[in-house]
Order: C-alpha cells, then sequence, then structure tokens
C-alpha cells in the first residue's frame, strides 16, 4: 500500500502564509492517497500535519451530522479582544471634575491662602466599582500600600509629581491617601543637611553650623508639636541674631497681635487649638537645602521645603481629614562678627517667600483654616490663578504674581 511522501520543507520565514490554497492543498491529498503520492509540492510539514487534522475533524463532524465550520485566526496572525472597561466617574484622576478646589497662594509679605472642598463621592463609586473596598483589605495592594520613598531631594525637579490613586478620601489611619507626599519622608528627617565645606572665608564648622542652626529653625517654626498646635516659636527666635532687630520684633508683634500686615504664619506653622488637631505624629515634607559665599565673613544658606499637614476637627466628632500645604522659600545668613555688626553663632533672615494651600483666604489671625471636605469656605472667594501644591518644579521667585506688593491673590488648587 503506497503513502504520501512527506512534503519537503521550503525555505519560509516562520509566521508567512503558504503560497498554496487550502482547496488546493486538500485536493491534492486526495489525489496523492488515489495516485500513491506522486508530485508532492513544497509546503511546511507542520501545515501538512495541520491539514490533515482538519480533514479528519471535518469528516467526523459529517459523520456526526454537523455541516458547520468556524472561523479560526490563521497561523502568524494576533486577535486582541478587548473586554468591556470598568466604568470610572468622569475626571476621576483630573482633580477639579471629581473634586472642587480652590486655594490661595501667597509670596513674600502677602498673606494668603488656599481652600480645598472634596466632594463627597466614596459611597456612589464604591457601589458601583467594589473592587475599592477589596483592595483595603489586609494582604491586598492599592491607594494605602506603602510607595517606595523618594531619594533626597538636591535640586528642584524637573515637574509636579503624577496622578496617584485617588480611590478613596483621607483618614485617620490613611491620612495621606490620595496625596503624593505618600512617599515623602516624616519630620525633621526629610531636612537632610548637605556636607559643609569652607566658603567666603567662613570655616567649615562656620559652614556647618549654620547649615544645622537654619534646620532647627525650619523645625522650629514649621514642625514643633507645640507650635503646631498654636504656641509661641519661643527656641526658633532664639535662633535669631538680636542685631537684626527689624525682623525679630515684626515676628514677636505678629506672634502677639496678628494682622494683615503683620501675621506670624508668614514664617511660622500654626493652627488654632480651638478648631483643629494634627491626625497623629508625622508631617510629610520635600525639599533640599543649599549654601553659598555671601559677602566676605559671610555664609549664606538657602532652604525650600514643602509641609504636608493632616488636621481633623479638634471636637473629635468626625474622622474627616483636611491636609494644609505650605511651601517655603527662606534665606538665612550666619556672618562673622569680626567684620560685621552680628552675634557670633546667630541667623539672620534675609528673605523668605511661602505658599500656602488650603487654608481660608482673608484671614488673618495668625493660625491656618483648613476647609474640611462637604464644607463651603467662609474666608474671601478665589480669584486667582490655579496652582498644584506639589509641583516644586519652579522657584517661588518665579511663580506667577497676579496681585501687587501690597494685595494677595486667592487661586484655585488642583489636589490636596
Amino acid at each position: 500500500m503506497s503513502t504520501v511522501p512527506p512534503p519537503e520543507q521550503p525555505d519560509e520565514r516562520p509566521g508567512e502564509e503558504s503560497s498554496i490554497p487550502d482547496e488546493q492543498w486538500e485536493a491534492f491529498l486526495r489525489d496523492a492517497a488515489e495516485s500513491g503520492g506522486a508530485g508532492a509540492p513544497k509546503e511546511p510539514s507542520a501545515r501538512a500535519r495541520m491539514v490533515t487534522r482538519r480533514l479528519r475533524e471535518e469528516e467526523a463532524e459529517e459523520q456526526r451530522g454537523g455541516t458547520h465550520r468556524r472561523w479560526r485566526p490563521r497561523a502568524g496572525r494576533r486577535t486582541r479582544q478587548q473586554g468591556p472597561q470598568p466604568w470610572t466617574p468622569a475626571g476621576w484622576h483630573t482633580g477639579p471634575a471629581w473634586r472642587e478646589i480652590n486655594g490661595k497662594g501667597r509670596r513674600r509679605r502677602r498673606f494668603g491662602s488656599a481652600v480645598g472642598v472634596l466632594l463627597a463621592v466614596a459611597l456612589a463609586v464604591v457601589a458601583v466599582r467594589p473592587a475599592l473596598v477589596l483592595d483595603r483589605l489586609p494582604g491586598r495592594t492599592g491607594a494605602d500600600a506603602s510607595p517606595s520613598p523618594l531619594p533626597a531631594e538636591t535640586a528642584l525637579p524637573s515637574g509636579a509629581p503624577g496622578e496617584v490613586d485617588q480611590t478613596g478620601l483621607p483618614t485617620r489611619d490613611h491620612p495621606f491617601r490620595g496625596s503624593p507626599a505618600l512617599a515623602w519622608a516624616d519630620g525633621a528627617d526629610a531636612i537632610e543637611l548637605p556636607t559643609a565645606k569652607a566658603v567666603g572665608g567662613m570655616s567649615k564648622a562656620d559652614v556647618a553650623l549654620a547649615l544645622r542652626r537654619t534646620k532647627e529653625f525650619l523645625v522650629g517654626t514649621n514642625l514643633d508639636p507645640a507650635v503646631l498646635r498654636g504656641g509661641q516659636p519661643t527656641r526658633a527666635v532664639a535662633l535669631l541674631d538680636p542685631k537684626a532687630a527689624a525682623i525679630v520684633v515684626r515676628l514677636r508683634r505678629s506672634l502677639r497681635d496678628p494682622s494683615r500686615d503683620n501675621d506670624p504664619t508668614d514664617l511660622v506653622s500654626r493652627f488654632d487649638p480651638d478648631e483643629v488637631r494634627l491626625v497623629g505624629a508625622v508631617v510629610k515634607v520635600r525639599g533640599h537645602m543649599t549654601f553659598a559665599a555671601g559677602r566676605p565673613g559671610e555664609v549664606r544658606v538657602h532652604a525650600d521645603y514643602t509641609f504636608v499637614y493632616p488636621l481633623v476637627k479638634a471636637d473629635g466628632g468626625s474622622d474627616v481629614v483636611a491636609r494644609t500645604i505650605i511651601r517655603r522659600d527662606l534665606t538665612m545668613s550666619l556672618a562673622d562678627p569680626r567684620k560685621w555688626v552680628a552675634t557670633k553663632g546667630k541667623l539672620m533672615v534675609e528673605n523668605y517667600d511661602a505658599y500656602f494651600f488650603n487654608s481660608e483666604c482673608g484671614v488673618h489671625d495668625g493660625y491656618f483654616h483648613p476647609v474640611f471636605p462637604n464644607e463651603a469656605p467662609t474666608g474671601a472667594p478665589p480669584s486667582g490663578p490655579a496652582s498644584d501644591p506639589y509641583d516644586r518644579s519652579r522657584p517661588l521667585s518665579n511663580e506667577p504674581d497676579a496681585t501687587s506688593e501690597e494685595g494677595e491673590s486667592c487661586g484655585t488648587v488642583s489636589r490636596t
């Protein structure tokens, strides 16, 4: 009994289709079976096996009474089936469409704030997307998963942080949920000092002292728990040179009798203890510090840091969390008292800028006043341009300003 000789393997690239149509190949197989297999054309052995198997399947189908042939994609081609996409509320990752946030940016010697109002859509969203609840369970990843900590900042970044998972509102247990600050370092540990070296006629030890005292001032004015609760920044003020009397007198007067023109929040972060309190003991911080020679016998230290404060109502009746964000740009100097009118080891404030986000506009009582989700702001309405409080890509001195030196701007922020 004669058999069909194995077809020769052609020189074809993988995935290319045979030049012989299926109908001719099937006819060849039938003729070859009758004539002993002479004159077999060249065809990949894999294809021969495939067609033979298909013929057998069709014969078996016909014996069972079936006549329908199901279409299959040809070898070497890929098909992609796109399933239904999960429903997502419009603007879920685009700030203002999901929540209306009003904000205020303040430049040096201007006293402004930013207000933020979140739209409570969590229940409706969870009803449609139950995975948002399941993702909160132990062992699952999601908005509450701790991201990899960012490396220390040594210069301004090239752009704002990207979008983060915003599938839930911040809570007491997760006060930084939905915020880029979740990956930032905590408190004073985030203020890392550069390696000191002698500059401008000041020794390495002098520079190290200037860096250390600048950090102490930042901690004393922005991270001291007692000060954040509305206390006096006594230790921080003690670091300032009494011979630079103007700034010291002005700061003390603003703490004693705050007003629009003399507001301690210009340099100090404080919250009304009768209104709000911090959630836990963590304040997220991001920024960097540099130094350079000033006048001969002087070193100047520049600090640019953003502080993120999570807060709840002081009465304890609510678990809703609001975040107030403060970015400060500060230049301090340490001078040699043998060359300048200065006190040994004391700092002078050269200049300072600040932007405040999520604090009532037009309120100048010496405290920041965050606006909580679902609450309407009671301060002045916003009127200035929008801003991202987490965008550290531009120096504050280069930020656009819509007001005069004696005025103030109050705009919108894209997120808190």
